[in-house]
């Protein structure tokens, strides 16, 4: 991060007497709305004009009411729509130099000189070009007299950013494109329903899935779904594939599985370039195994539905950095992208990326495929290495004699058995025994401990809450019972998977070390809690479900109920547990079949503890006008402000509220406290509602993040065990006693990293259960910004510029 630019600078005159211009172009994308919306508010913040540019760069060439200003009202109840809602068009127009003159005259005569592109590589290369040759346009203008002088001169130079929306997450340089992670949902969503009937009758199933040139989507798809096979058009099968392929799923068969599924990128191939079809693969298996087998071709269904919570959240916050870059920015900066690499901001040059993603195409046409892979990033790399050592079983030919055990602790959340079926896996990978301890830590004081293996685990990434059980209970006053049991199961390491019990529960074991030899032996906690209130973790498991639960909710609680108020204005949603994705689609119906309550404001509160983690990402990702958490304190005075705040929303066009509270934000202004205020203060002017979300945030079928985060943590904690094991071998055993022998798994900004438990003690307040510094804090004056509030966005922060050139050495060696 830098501090040298505009450290003084006031963010709401940043803009004034400059003009922005947004458009969506190329394919649509779930969450280009998103950013849509945050770039309009923003830039609006600022002082600067906004304009939409309809149907993408044919809106730009045609002029006219295709180019439009943009209000703050213009863009609300955008967020929870998929697709552009100001249209995408291919544009032949712009591709020839008459067509980009069209349109930098009609930029020049409404005084745009900042454009905004969200779209494809092929959109971005686009806007590129149109700003290289800028100068040349303006020149040709003025000696054909479709300009004057004054105008040319006060638009010299164009900037450009853009945001990359993209399903097939093709664009090299970022962690994630606007619309993959919804594209990933609908894609789970159909592999769970095609589990059931598969199951019933002892099917194979084949998904062909979208991804031409970039197999990013059938490769997280069947990690998340535990896929037999994957065709991805980076690292094509090897020659003699289809004996291979035959005997995995027959192998698979015998083991006692009754289903089996097969992921197919549209661009698949084979080493010499053929195309690898999923009719192709039907016939192969239908004539060799005799299996009765379906394909199902998903198509655009991939790019349809309302965004996910992550795309919502990804699309709000790249807008608000493509505004900051594009009014910061010089004649001589270049054109950058902004994207989020792990938690963070980032700003990359446009052309580096996109030469990176055509060297990724060159390394699959010219067959260096360990190339292609690693060309596309780390993470693209980590989820093949992970996906290649998952898929099939493959134990060594020696055993390692070692136990390794793998508890869940705390409440439940969904992703926990996506991480217990990647350690048990990883585990037996490595030559280990691996033990499955049932209900926490009294299982492990009470000897419910039992051999787990390979098929034991089939089918749980899809699976919510806890197959193992677990419980809240603390080993500390057990440990007498937990550490003969250490003993006499033989456990030489053990997995912690939970919230902030299991990170006590582990720190208590560490303690425990002084007093037990049993317990000196090499521990992992995997964060996995709804609340994401793990010391040491930015991410946990399960929390990103939750996210998606309260969204869809908050989304339908702020748009329905057009009944008479004669009711209790009480919705408790503690009764029932719902799948978020099914939640997602179904409130966002109701939702649009209640568009017409008015003058309404919901108050939903959510789970977290003393976290507002949820609150917060769901306020963004939701569109709320305010979220009470414990970290931001709050008076009287606030909550009067935000019930005169929503008094003057009741004025305009938009005439609907919502407001979040995490459950434990303060003990005197309860739910039902402010749920009162807001019900006396807003009388003749808003009614309210309140609904208390409760368990089912817990609950429902993990989304594709979770079960890929999830996967990822567990072989990730088991192989670190296994180096510690040797390091710890000492005379004939086992014995670990240092710091660093008991860590804690987390995603810290852009890595996953070990960090000891000890360490972490003093970030951790033990009395509210949360780390005492939190990376989101940071993102909260976006909510209320995009809420309309008049408060300072802070500056003297942004994301530098980075480069991804350096990605590129495999073709420089």
């Amino acid at each position: 991060m830098s501090t040298n630019l505009q450290t003084m600078t006031d963010p709401t005159k940043m803009g004034l007497g400059r003009s922005i211009a947004v458009l969506t172009s190329g394919g649509d994308a779930q969450g280009m709305n998103a950013a849509v919306r945050a770039t309009v508010r923003v830039g609006l913040y600022t002082g600067a004009k906004v304009y939409f540019v309809h149907e993408g760069y044919q809106g730009l060439v045609d002029g006219g009411e295709n180019i439009r200003p943009a209000t703050w009202e213009s863009v609300s109840m955008m967020l929870q729509l998929g697709g552009t809602v100001i249209g995408s068009a291919r544009c032949k127009d712009f591709r020839a130099r008459e067509g980009r003159m069209k349109a930098a005259c009609n930029l020049v005569k409404l005084g745009i000189t900042n454009l905004c592109v969200i779209g494809g590589d092929g959109s971005l290369t686009g806007a590129n070009e149109f700003r290289t040759e800028w100068s040349g346009l303006l020149a040709d203008l003025r000696r054909a007299g479709k300009i004057m002088d004054e105008e040319a001169k006060k638009s010299s130079h164009l900037n450009i950013v853009g945001m990359v929306g993209s399903i097939d997450n093709d664009f090299c340089g970022t962690d994630m494109t606007i619309g993959t992670d919804s594209a990933l949902h609908r894609i789970i969503e159909v592999v769970d329903a095609i589990t059931t009937t598969a199951q019933s009758h002892q099917r194979t199933f084949i998904l062909e899935v979208m991804g031409r040139h970039c197999g990013y989507l059938a490769l997280v798809s069947a990690l998340a779904c535990g896929a037999d096979w994957v065709f991805i058009p980076e690292m094509p099968p090897d020659d003699g594939w289809e004996e291979h392929l035959c005997r995995r799923l027959a192998n698979q068969r015998a083991r006692g599985s009754r289903l089996n599924v097969i992921i197919v990128a549209e661009g698949a191939m084979s080493r010499d370039g053929k195309p690898i079809s999923s009719d192709h693969i039907k016939k192969l298996v239908t004539d060799r195994l005799g299996f009765d087998t379906r394909t199902t071709v998903l198509g655009h269904v991939q790019r349809g539905g309302t965004p996910s919570a992550f795309d919502r959240i990804l699309g709000s916050r790249m807008g608000v950095e493509a505004v900051m870059a594009l009014l910061e920015a010089t004649p001589d900066t270049p054109a950058c992208i902004v994207s989020l690499s792990g938690n963070q901001a980032v700003r990359l040059p446009l052309m580096e990326c996109v030469q990176v993603t055509k060297d990724v195409t060159a390394a699959m046409a010219e067959g260096r495929f360990e190339d292609a892979i690693k060309l596309r990033g780390k993470s693209f790399e980590n989820n093949w290495n992970t996906y290649k050592l998952l898929a099939h079983i493959n134990p060594p030919d020696v055993k390692s004699n070692i136990n390794v055990a793998i508890i869940n602790v705390g409440a439940p959340c969904a992703g926990m058995n996506a991480a217990v079926r990647a350690a048990v896996r990883m585990g037996i990978i490595q030559g280990h025994n691996m033990l499955a301890v049932h209900d926490g830590f009294d299982g492990l004081a009470h000897g419910q401990i039992e051999p787990i293996n390979w098929t034991s685990v089939s089918g749980w990434t899809g699976l919510g809450g806890s197959k193992l059980g677990t419980k809240r209970t603390l080993p500390g006053k057990l440990m007498e019972e937990i550490t003969q049991n250490i003993a006499k199961f033989n456990i030489h390491a053990l997995v912690i998977i939970g919230g902030f019990e299991a990170y006590v529960g582990g720190l208590e074991m560490v303690q425990a070390r002084e007093k037990y030899e049993e317990a000196c032996i090499p521990m992992v906690v995997i964060p996995a809690t709804v609340s994401n209130n793990v010391p040491g973790s930015d991410f946990s498991i399960g929390a990103d479900t939750a996210l998606n639960t309260i969204t869809s909710v908050s989304v339908w609680t702020s748009n329905t109920h057009t009944h008479t108020h004669t009711h209790t204005h009480t919705h408790t949603l503690t009764t029932f547990r719902c799948s978020s994705i099914n939640c997602l689609q179904t409130c966002d119906r109701i939702k649009q079949s209640a568009a017409g309550t008015k003058r309404r404001v919901f108050l939903v509160e959510t789970m977290g503890g003393y976290c507002g983690y949820l609150a917060t990402m769901a306020g963004l990702a939701a569109g709320a006008d305010a979220a009470y958490i414990f970290e931001e304190k709050f008076n009287i005075k606030d909550l009067e402000g935000n019930v005169e705040h929503l008094v003057e929303k009741m004025k305009t066009t938009v005439k609907r509220g919502l407001v979040l509270r995490n459950e434990n934000s303060n003990a005197n202004y309860t739910t039902d406290f402010i749920f009162n205020l807001y019900s006396e203060e807003g009388k003749g002017v808003f009614d309210c509602r309140k609904n208390v979300l409760g368990h089912m945030q817990q609950g429902g079928t993990p989304t594709p993040f979770d079960r890929n985060f999830g996967t990822k943590m567990g072989a990730k904690s088991v192989l670190w065990l296994t180096e510690k094991l040797k390091e710890c071998y000492r005379h004939g055993r086992i014995f670990a006693n240092t710091p660093n022998s008991a860590c804690v798994l987390g995603m810290r900004k852009r890595a996953l990293t070990f960090q000891p438990l000890a360490e972490l003690k003093g970030d951790t307040d033990f009395e509210h259960r949360i780390p005492k510094t939190q990376w989101w804090l940071k993102i909260r004056p976006i909510m209320k910004i995009l809420a309309k509030y008049n408060i300072k966005l802070d500056t003297s922060e942004h994301a530098d510029m980075e480069h991804v050139i350096k990605k590129r050495s495999p073709l420089s060696s």
